[in-house]
């Protein structure tokens, strides 16, 4: 039911609520289960995320990732992408 597409580096798993007629879309993830990744920026559903293994523990906190192409990144420099978080 969105019309469009937001964030992520590969166009996964937008956060838009409202399609262009202006309805409520209510399959849409709540805010509270949407993150940023931390390598690009993208958002996705945390529950989307951790289905799919987008996602790594470091230091007692949890970071997920809007694409596959983003963990190898944040693994081979996780204070990089923590600090800019």
């Amino acid at each position: 039911m969105s019309e469009t597409s937001a964030g992520s580096c590969c166009s996964v798993g937008g956060n838009a609520t409202v399609d262009a007629a202006g309805r409520k879309d209510l399959l849409a993830p709540s805010a509270t289960d949407v993150a940023v990744c931390v390598v690009m920026g993208g958002s996705i559903a945390k529950s989307d995320a951790e289905a799919a293994g987008l996602y790594r523990d470091h230091e007692g906190e949890r970071y997920y990732f809007c694409c596959a192409g983003c963990a190898p990144k944040f693994d081979a420099d996780p204070g990089k992408y923590v600090t800019a978080a």
